[in-house]
């Protein structure tokens, strides 16, 4: 799908940092006129964006940490052609709002982000807080017409696409507990809920909705209830870099592509094992209330965890929770 001006033109400045790029540079490398530069720069305005403007200089984009934008996120994207991105100020749940939007025909690779979620949702029926302006929440739309085993390769690469991008973006170093939620400092630190909708007859799946929900600043009012004992933060607080947020979710949807486009090569394999915080662990299996002592021994090729019990017996699994043993 082609990039719009406005688009472009961020680009454009990003690329140039500090520096000013004239209007009529803008408008050769665009192919447009300069009156629709001068239109590119105040819709970028309008999303929030601090743009400079000097006669005989041209524009330059200043620091804007806290935008979260459909131009600010493409801006950052190095696929081409592939992701349509769109952003909403509040949604209930980006997972449920985006099932929605594929039933009725949205494309692969179609994205959606949210300044915030009235109810985000994870794993096992439980919720996913989701405060503005504080994280990162975007589901993106797959269709991979694959076997089921395939879900978890999916899920899988995505833990190791979003882990490489924060620490990319950010320079922090996160875990992966099994199956798919990022550790930093034994705290849960980013969620990924994967839906799959398969198709009636072939029994194939024809859409995944792959949610990603990453905790980046301590909210405003910090965590509510006991989160506080188990979620944590990239960072406590911005520290003006620019568009921390929309980098992240670019760096996350152009590492998960190259690992989608390549799914049967388990390219992330190896990096996902290399991350895995349950791997030589004393562990337990969870299943419902019941907690059954373990080993985690391996991860197999399809992502499977295997573990022995105490009684000397071993098992492979193919998903559910795990814990670790203090």
């Amino acid at each position: 799908m082609p990039e719009s001006a406005k688009v472009r033109l961020f680009k454009i400045l990003v690329e140039n940092g500090e520096n000013y790029v004239s209007g009529a540079t803008l408008a050769k490398e665009l192919l447009v006129s300069r009156n629709a530069v001068w239109k590119a720069v105040e819709s970028l305005r309008l999303e929030g964006y601090d743009i400079s403007a000097v006669t005989n200089k041209g524009y330059r984009l200043n620091k804007s940490g806290a935008n979260l934008s459909q131009a600010g996120i493409s801006g950052y994207i190095k696929t081409a052609g592939v992701f349509d991105i769109e952003v909403r100020k509040s949604v209930t749940s980006t997972n449920t709002i985006l099932q929605e939007m594929a039933a009725k025909g949205a494309p692969e690779g179609f994205v959606l982000a949210a300044e915030e979620q009235t109810a985000g949702r994870g794993r096992q029926g439980r919720g996913f807080h989701s405060p503005a302006s504080s994280g990162v929440y975007f589901s993106v739309l797959l269709k991979p017409c694959s076997k089921a085993c395939d879900a978890a390769l999916i899920t899988s690469a995505a833990a190791v696409a979003a882990a490489q991008a924060i620490e990319e973006i950010t320079g922090v170093s996160v875990g992966i507990k099994w199956v798919n939620d990022l550790f930093l400092r034994q705290k849960k630190v980013c969620g990924i809920l994967t839906e799959a909708t398969f198709g009636m007859e072939s029994g194939l799946i024809e859409n995944i909705v792959l949610g990603i929900g990453i905790n980046v600043t301590r909210p405003e009012k910090g965590f509510s209830g006991t989160l506080e004992d188990v979620a944590t933060v990239l960072v406590e607080k911005s520290d003006g870099n620019e568009n921390t947020r929309c980098r992240l979710i670019a760096a996350t949807l152009d590492n998960l592509w190259k690992y989608y486009q390549n799914l049967t090569r388990r390219d992330f394999l190896e990096e996902y094992r290399k991350r895995s915080i349950v791997l030589g662990r004393d562990i337990f299996v969870l299943s419902g209330d019941k907690k059954t002592p373990a080993h985690a021994l391996a991860i197999d090729d399809e992502c499977r965890l295997i573990v022995r019990y105490e009684n000397g017996g071993t098992d492979t699994l193919n998903s559910g929770e795990v814990s670790i043993k203090s």
